[in-house]
């Protein structure tokens, strides 16, 4: 078995850049050379060689190039599967990395007890991946890779911490992997198994070691990969490098670089600034970084809002929330991004901050115009404030798109109510994917206010609604579609707050089928 702490050296001769340092199979790997927007897919197959992980579609879509990172937050190991092909290799520097071929070489994963008479060997495989040959998971092979990181991390996340993998989870944890030729039953049938295999875990006190000892050694700065681990650092950076790209998840940059074949000679990272990576709360708001995950900031919402967790399964993929940022997302500004309705119905502001100081403004007024916004030339986004929720508030969030799981918006709509005695005392409204920016339907919100929320009022703030804004037509949709979609989600929106009839939260998923007698 080769040393644990042994380094092992690879060197690229492509660009002068900083090098890129991760730990794998409990090593010290170092990779000099690695230009600053070149993808961790590229890294893994053209590099190491490590042609287990898969290209498929080259946007985080089907999930074939999904591996795991590790990192250390607040003392404990923590696990993502995320998309390699979007996904910058520079990103991952500090970080623990595992792909498919090593979670059978990997001398830190081990059995979690010795082996005694009459429980079984352990298999030369990972629960993960003996679980798929027992339930016959695989067919042509392509997509397995994938589906066994993603199962990877759920069995880390979850069997390694006592928990049960239930089928529903199984199915919102593997949304992002697709496969042609099985079905998922017996996908989803290995996910539930794995927890009855011998148990195999992380060494993670060793691997936590070595992932502090690495931070210990300081990075070599070089300008064409910016990451300042501070948000002092990192507006200085943006000060002194206006033109650099400012990434964060790269979930969109990430297209551009494998679909567009645009190029970057600079990049400025935000995601290594500590800051920006922590959700705090108060009695009035819950502030999210603007690095903190879409995973994490949804598990913040949720808390807040129970309901909002079937609309968070939906956003994307798991590798996807595991990457993509909320704050990347904001400042994207994508007229189909399903974060910003959301956060405008829930009256959101953000901060924006630069070495001449901070300003906050609210999330509505920072769009000027199709991927356009308020943000100055030295400035970041830095965090985003909800305020908390507050008695007699309704909420409810939709999503209308052609495919289920990881696909995108063609109408998004957020509707958020204060009801005070059946009248309504506050209304804000978010959309998406009808205008050119995400849009606050101000003119139906006026035709709520004041009025006693009825299913008369419903229908006439819908007609107000389909009114307000003049969607496209495109492949996802046309406008005639989606405006009429607008008026038949605040009529559903009626049905799941009303008190009468029975609809009292009565939410069209949580409607079970009819049991059909013979």
């Amino acid at each position: 078995m080769a040393s644990l702490t042994h380094e092992t050296r690879i060197p690229i001769f492509m660009s002068n850049t900083r090098p890129l340092r991760f730990i794998r199979r409990g090593q010290t790997v170092t990779l000099n050379g690695v230009a600053p927007d070149r993808t961790l897919l590229d890294v893994l197959r053209e590099d190491l060689n490590c042609t287990g992980t898969k290209e498929g579609c080259g946007e985080g879509d089907c999930g074939a190039c999904t591996v795991v990172l590790g990192q250390e937050r607040d003392g404990e190991l923590h696990y993502q599967s995320i998309n390699s092909c979007i996904r910058l290799a520079h990103s991952i520097d500090g970080m623990a990395l595992w792909t498919v071929e090593d979670l059978a070489q990997d001398p830190l994963i081990q059995p979690a007890a010795p082996a005694t008479p009459g429980d079984g060997a352990h298999s030369d495989l990972h629960p993960a991946q003996q679980a798929m040959v027992n339930c016959h998971g695989s067919q042509c092979g392509f997509c397995t890779p994938g589906f066994v990181m993603s199962m990877f991390g759920m069995y880390q996340n979850h069997v390694c911490k006592g928990r049960t993998i239930s089928r529903e989870l199984a199915v919102e944890e593997l949304s992002g992997n697709l496969c042609r030729c099985t079905g998922y039953r017996p996908i989803f049938d290995a996910a539930q198994s794995m927890a009855d295999l011998p148990r195999t875990q992380v060494n993670e006190p060793e691997l936590l070691k070595q992932l502090a000892q690495l931070g210990e050694v300081p990075q070599v700065a070089h300008d064409n990969y910016l990451a300042p681990d501070t948000l002092k650092a990192l507006l200085a950076a943006r000060a002194a490098h206006p033109d650099a790209l400012v990434v964060a998840g790269t979930t969109d940059v990430g297209l551009w670089i494998t679909k567009q074949h645009r190029q970057y000679s600079q990049i400025l990272d935000v995601t290594h600034a500590a800051e920006l990576r922590r959700v705090t709360s108060t009695a009035q708001d819950i502030s999210i970084g603007a690095a903190v995950s879409l995973t994490d900031a949804f598990n913040a919402l949720q808390a807040e809002w129970p309901q909002l967790h079937r609309f968070a399964t939906r956003f994307a993929g798991m590798p996807v929330r595991n990457s993509g940022t909320l704050g990347g997302n904001v400042a994207n500004g994508s007229p189909i991004g399903d974060s910003m309705p959301l956060l405008i119905a829930l009256g959101a502001r953000i901060t924006l901050a630069s070495v001449r100081g901070e300003r906050t403004v609210a999330l509505e007024d920072f769009y000027t115009g199709y991927r356009k916004n308020l943000l100055a030339g030295d400035e970041l986004l830095t965090a985003i404030h909800v305020p908390r929720a507050v008695p007699g508030q309704q909420l409810a969030a939709y999503k209308i798109s052609k495919r289920f799981d990881d696909d995108i918006s063609a109408v998004c709509l957020v509707v958020h109510l204060q009801l005070d005695n059946g009248m309504v005392s506050a209304a804000r409204i978010g959309a998406g994917g009808v205008a050119a920016t995400p849009a606050r339907a101000v003119q139906t919100e006026a035709a709520l206010l004041g009025q006693p929320w009825s299913e008369a009022l419903a229908q006439a703030a819908g007609t107000v609604l389909q009114a307000e804004f003049n969607p496209i037509s495109d492949m996802r949709a046309s406008g005639a579609y989606r405006r009429e979609v607008l008026g038949s989600l605040l009529q559903r929106f009626w049905l799941e707050t009303s008190a009468t009839g029975g609809h009292q939260n009565a939410a069209l998923e949580s409607l079970q089928p009819l049991e059909v007698l013979a």
